[in-house]
C-alpha cells in the first residue's frame, strides 16, 4: 500500500512542480519559495502514511485516519453511513459526530491560531481552530470517544509498540527509545502523520484553474465568466473570504483566507434529532475564544476539491454545491426563497447571531447562468486525480 501511494505521490510532484507559462509568471510579484509541500520521500512523512492508513490504532481496529480522509475521495468520508454522509460513524459502529468531516488536503496550508489586530481570530486546524497545528490536530480523532474511540494518548503509543517496524523507524527517526515516553512518543506519532499530510499527496496545485494558469489548457467560456465572477467583488464578493493571495494568478492560491465567519448556515433537521438538538456554537467551543462576538462562527474553509467532497457546511446540511450558491444569494436575490433540495423556505439560521451580512449583502442578484458559470468554475478547482468523481 506505502509503494503504490509513493508512486501517486511521485506522480503529483511532477504535475506540481511544472513550470508556469511565461506570460503568466511575469504578472506575480517575487514572493519567498514556499515552504510546502515536503518530499515524497522525506522518511518522517513514510513512517506517517503507514500510520495514516493502519486501522489496527483505533478502539475496534476498524478505523484509520484515512477512513475519514478517505485518498480516493479528496481526502473526506464518502462512506455515507450515516445521515447521507453529514457526518462520520465512530470506530465503534455506532456513535457519530456533530460536524461534516473536512478535507485533510491543502490543510498543512493553515496558519497556527491566532487572534488578529481587529480582535477577530484567523488560522488552526478543525472548523473552530482548536488545534493550532496538523500536529496537534493529528493528536485529536485517536482518542475522540466518537472517532478512533482509545482512551488516552498512552494506549496509542502502546498500539504502535506493537508493531516492530514502527519502533525501529521511531528510534532512527526520532531517537532510541522514543516511544518509552508516552507522552513524548504520543507527540512524535502525530509529528509523523503531520509529516505526510505536507507531502505533495495533499496538495498536487494540478486542477484545471492551475493548469489554466500554466498555460497547459484553456477554461470555457462559462468557466471564465464564474472565474471573473468570483474574483469581482463588484458582482459576487466571493473572494473577500476566499482568496489568501492578492492575485488571482498565484501558483498556490488555497481560496480561503484562514478566517472565521457566520454565515448563517441552518441547522440540519437529521443531525439536530440524531444530537438531541445540540446546536454548534462553532468557534466558540476553542478553549483559547471566550467572547460571544465568536458564537457561530466556523473557519472559512478551503474550496480546493469543493465539487467532489460535500456534502456541504460545518453540519452538511447541503447535498449538492449549486444549493450553496443559491444559498448565499439569497442574501440579494428575493427570488431565491425556497431550497431547492427541501423544496421549502430557506430554514433559519442555526446561530443567527454575529451573521456576516456585511460580506453577504453586497453585489446584485445572480441569475441562473451566473449561477451555473460559478458552479463550473469550482468544478476547475478539482485536483486532475479526482476530475472523474465530478457529477455534471
Amino acid at each position: 500500500m506505502v509503494r503504490v501511494l509513493l508512486g501517486v505521490v511521485g506522480l503529483a510532484s511532477l504535475v506540481a512542480c511544472s513550470q508556469p507559462d511565461q506570460t503568466v509568471e511575469q504578472t506575480k510579484k517575487p514572493r519567498p519559495k514556499a515552504e510546502l509541500p515536503l518530499s515524497a520521500t522525506d522518511p518522517k512523512a513514510i513512517l506517517g502514511s503507514q500510520l495514516f492508513f493502519d486501522e489496527s490504532l483505533s478502539k475496534e481496529g476498524n478505523q484509520s485516519c484515512a477512513t475519514c480522509h478517505d485518498i480516493a475521495n479528496a481526502f473526506v468520508d464518502k462512506r455515507g453511513d450515516v445521515l447521507s454522509g453529514a457526518v462520520s460513524l465512530g470506530s465503534d459502529g455506532h456513535s457519530i459526530g456533530t460536524r461534516n468531516t473536512p478535507t485533510a488536503a491543502y490543510a498543512a496550508f493553515s496558519p497556527a491560531f491566532h487572534q488578529m489586530a481587529d480582535g477577530e481570530y484567523r488560522g488552526g486546524q478543525f472548523l473552530d481552530g482548536r488545534s493550532s497545528s496538523l500536529a496537534d490536530q493529528a493528536q485529536g480523532p485517536f482518542i475522540n470517544p466518537v472517532e478512533m474511540a482509545l482512551d488516552n494518548g498512552d494506549q496509542v503509543v502502546a498500539k504502535v509498540k506493537q508493531n516492530p517496524a514502527y519502533v525501529a523507524q521511531f528510534d532512527a527517526l526520532y531517537g532510541e527509545g522514543v516511544l518509552d515516553d508516552p507522552e513524548q512518543g504520543y507527540e512524535v506519532v502525530a509529528d509523523a502523520i503531520a509529516s505526510f499530510e505536507k507531502t505533495e499527496l495533499f496538495m498536487p496545485f494540478d486542477s484545471r484553474y492551475d493548469r489554466a494558469l500554466r498555460g497547459e489548457v484553456t477554461l470555457t467560456p462559462a468557466e471564465e465568466l464564474g472565474k471573473t465572477l468570483f474574483f469581482s467583488q463588484q458582482f459576487t464578493n466571493c473572494n473577500a473570504c476566499h482568496q489568501l493571495n492578492p492575485s488571482p494568478f498565484y501558483d498556490q492560491e488555497t481560496f480561503t483566507n484562514y478566517q472565521y465567519r457566520n454565515i448563517g448556515v441552518p441547522s440540519n433537521p437529521a443531525l439536530l434529532a440524531k444530537n438531541k438538538g445540540f446546536i454548534d456554537m462553532g468557534l466558540l467551543d476553542n478553549p483559547e475564544v471566550e467572547s460571544s462576538s465568536q458564537v457561530g462562527k466556523f473557519k472559512v474553509p478551503s474550496l480546493r476539491n469543493v465539487a467532489v467532497t460535500g456534502p456541504y457546511m460545518h453540519n452538511g446540511v447541503f447535498q449538492d454545491l449549486r444549493t450553496v450558491i443559491l444559498f448565499y444569494d439569497k442574501y440579494n436575490n428575493p427570488s431565491r426563497k425556497i431550497n431547492p433540495e427541501t423544496g421549502e423556505l430557506w430554514a433559519d439560521p442555526e446561530v443567527a447571531e454575529n451573521i456576516d451580512f456585511e460580506n453577504l449583502e453586497i453585489g446584485p442578484a445572480l441569475t441562473d447562468q451566473r449561477v451555473d458559470a460559478l458552479v463550473a468554475f469550482l468544478k476547475t478547482l478539482t485536483d486532475q486525480r479526482y476530475e472523474a468523481l465530478i457529477k455534471d
